[in-house]
């Protein structure tokens, strides 16, 4: 039974199904169509309509002490997902917040030959219902199963004729205002759709019970889209006269045209849930022209808003953190416990990515900080660094001439600056503008470049990007970020780097890709990063950063 642990939180078959042994000890009736396999399990073949007739009596009998009889050419309901539509009525009208004394009124259309949601609203709140059907066999046995149970003093049937539902059942009782109205339409229409042709996903699995039921019990014209669409039709003649209209669907596919067209209709009050049971998903939809009632929020939103998330997680082993350790007091760090280590190494590691983090208050023997991503600048570093190296190799060369009087020019300009600095000295800036061009044409100009020369300033280019990290690393670690505004910045890159560290903190927060709870916390030797999800764009984004920070941190030491 793979959704019961979705069915209605009263339901009483949710943590405990049918025992199928215990009922066929019990009843007679019953345990004949029960098999018992060779490892001792007792099941039933719900192929068989006989035996879904018996189990359903059964049911009714043992946990509600109702006494029924049910045609097997006509439907036979079963009774958890049943029960899942009576609990939902009862949110929709208050039930379990109000006054038990007093009389609820129901209407149920389309009763059916066990009428069964008359015979449980009665019995389990003492609710009155007006039942009405159409087929005479249905009628028939529903004012039996009724009479027999002693229950015709809250349960009044009603032959009514064909296509008829709330306008004329309601003729006669002009004076009364029901609580409720409930209905398990014609989920088909025709009988090609009931057998599932052009109606049923290729994909999905035969189904594991038999479709009994008469014609005027699963098949209707339009299906059940058009049968709701007439329910609803009447009830924006009737409004006030019920509080809550509801209609059970055999299709999800039907629930948003439906939805839709109330909202076309201007119908104030629309809610909708899910009936599990079993294997089988049904769905329900309400609406009400009252402006007081209680709207109930859809059962599948509040469980994925209580749907724990589990964290993303690594693990940094004992050794690691040791070798961690020895780079942290290399560096002068005071870092000692493994957590501080590896606190310290993320945040350095989370600094030299732009990221945001702060540090947050926890519990006993961990460390948390609050991680704010603004730019996903951890994808493809070294891809980008790559590109810039080659960029800088396919750059024009200068010929050897051009090379020799470009170097000529240089050195007469130095002797010059040096001349002027002597007798009025400019400032660093203008300074720094005059001779950083020239350097930057020596390097791109130059014939003589060779593959060892470009290998060597991609080296150099490497020791000065590790140099800034490693200044960017202590500034993050406490000494502060004055001293990085004061040197002046040889890239493009750099310079991009401080206008964005000069841009206000309100700027920079108006917009993020995610938040998230960074947890670092010992687990035995070993030291677990756990990330919590908060809030942004996408998930997969901190799935990300987790690895990246994992994979930097395993870098550090084979460095």
């Amino acid at each position: 039974m793979a959704l019961n642990k979705s069915m209605h939180a009263r339901n009483r078959y949710k943590d405990k199904p049918p025992d199928f042994a215990y009922l066929a000890g019990k009843y007679p009736e019953f345990q004949q169509h029960v098999q018992t396999t060779l490892t001792g399990r007792v099941s039933l073949n719900f192929k068989d309509p006989e035996a879904v007739r018996a189990l359903t009596c059964t049911l009714l009998k043992e946990d509600f002490g109702l006494t029924i009889d049910i045609p097997v050419e006509r439907l036979i309901p079963t009774v958890p997902l049943r029960l899942n539509y009576i609990h939902w009525v009862e949110d929709l009208i208050g039930h379990q917040d109000a006054d038990k004394q007093v009389l609820r009124r129901g209407i149920d259309i389309g009763t059916g030959a066990s009428c069964i949601y008359p015979l449980l609203g009665a019995t389990l709140n003492g609710w009155y219902f007006l039942a009405t059907e159409v087929d005479d066999m249905c009628f028939n046995y529903a004012k039996k199963n009724v009479e027999q149970n002693n229950l015709s003093d809250l349960i009044k049937v009603v032959k009514v004729p064909q296509k008829t539902l709330l306008m004329d059942a309601l003729k006669e009782e002009s004076e009364i205002v029901y609580d409720f109205c409930m209905c398990n339409p014609p989920f088909f229409a025709n009988q090609l759709e009931a057998k599932g042709v052009n109606s049923r996903n290729p994909r999905r699995p035969p189904p594991s019970s038999v479709n009994t039921g008469g014609i005027t019990e699963i098949m209707a014209e339009g299906g059940e889209l058009e049968f709701v669409k007439r329910i609803i039709h009447d009830s924006l003649q009737l409004k006030k006269r019920l509080r809550w209209y509801s209609c059970m669907l055999g299709k999800k596919c039907s629930l948003a045209p439906l939805k839709e067209e109330l909202r076309i209709q201007g119908v104030p009050k629309v809610t909708h849930t899910e009936f599990c049971q079993g294997r089988t998903m049904r769905w329900a939809l309400a609406w009400s022209f009252y402006d007081d009632v209680q709207v109930p929020s859809p059962p599948s939103k509040r469980r994925k808003l209580e749907k724990p998330r589990k964290p993303i997680t690594f693990m940094v082993l004992a050794s690691t953190v040791k070798e961690l350790s020895i780079k942290a007091a290399a560096l002068g760090w005071d870092a000692v416990e493994a957590i501080a280590v590896v606190r310290a190494w993320v945040e350095k590691i989370l600094a030299d990515l732009k990221v945001q983090h702060k540090r947050v208050p926890c519990g006993k023997d961990e460390v948390s900080l609050f991680v704010t991503a603004i730019e996903n600048s951890w994808i493809h570093l070294r891809r980008k660094k790559r590109e810039r190296i080659r960029q800088l190799r396919e750059l024009p060369r200068a010929s050897e001439d051009t090379l020799q009087a470009m170097e000529e020019e240089k050195t007469s300009q130095k002797s010059v600056s040096n001349n002027l600095d002597c007798e009025n000295p400019k400032t660093e800036d203008s300074e720094t503008g005059f001779v950083a061009p020239e350097e930057d044409v020596h390097l791109t100009t130059s014939d003589e470049l060779t593959e060892e020369s470009a290998a060597k300033e991609e080296h150099s280019e490497h020791m000065k990007e590790e140099e800034t990290e490693a200044k960017r690393g202590e500034m993050s670690l406490g000494k502060g970020s004055s001293n990085a505004k004061k040197e002046p910045c040889p890239s493009e890159e750099a310079s991009n780097l401080t206008v964005e560290k000069e841009q206000s903190p309100k700027e920079t927060s108006r917009c993020f890709l995610f938040k998230c709870l960074m947890n670092v916390k010992k687990e035995g030797n070993d030291v677990l990063v756990e990330m919590h999800w908060v809030e942004g764009q996408n998930r997969d984004l901190m799935n990300q950063l987790c690895t990246y920070l994992r994979n930097q941190i395993l870098r550090l030491v084979a460095s």
